[in-house]
């Protein structure tokens, strides 16, 4: 039954995923991205990480999104009408990637063992490990990630900003 849950969840993001980036208004991709982003937690949710699904929502879904749409509506793009042949852009890279998953589920080279047994898995709480891998391990990626977003958002609202017109001489 969680292959039926993980077979939805993964043609669900899959297919949103292709209409965050093939759709030409805006505001439609932002709300393919948030059905994207609700189906990524509950894919996490059958792997029984529900922290991760909780920070999925809470963050990206949340905060991440709402940073999109700010930004979208301040610029006020209407249509993105400067790629005509994206579709045909998104088949010709789009159709390697999925014969090669193809070829990989043909073969059964997809799930393999990282080599931690099931049980520890199973008994480690996966928030403390989560923590503890993103204040240690990733912490400078983690920072780097906050930074690359603040001058995104500040990069957005230089170019929205708009010269006022000089109506005196």
């Amino acid at each position: 039954m969680s292959q039926v849950f993980f077979g939805y969840f993964a043609v669900v993001i899959a297919s949103t995923s292709v209409l965050v980036v093939a759709l030409r208004n805006p505001v439609y991709s932002a709300l393919s991205l948030l059905i994207m982003f609700f189906h990524v937690a509950g894919l996490y949710v059958t792997l029984h990480a529900e922290f991760l699904a909780a920070v999925q929502i809470i963050v990206y879904a949340g905060a991440i999104l709402v940073l999109y749409l700010f930004v979208v509506m301040l610029l006020n793009i209407k249509q993105d009408d400067r790629y005509h042949g994206q579709w045909r852009i998104a088949t010709f890279v789009c159709a390697p990637l999925l014969l090669e998953l193809l070829v990989l589920l043909a073969s059964g080279r997809v799930a393999q063992s990282n080599g931690l047994p099931v049980e520890a898995v199973k008994t480690a709480d996966n928030t403390m490990a989560i923590g503890t891998t993103l204040f240690s391990t990733y912490l400078f990626p983690f920072e780097v990630a906050s930074l690359i977003l603040l001058v995104a958002m500040i990069g957005a609202i230089i170019l929205a900003k708009k010269d006022p017109v000089n109506s005196e001489g």
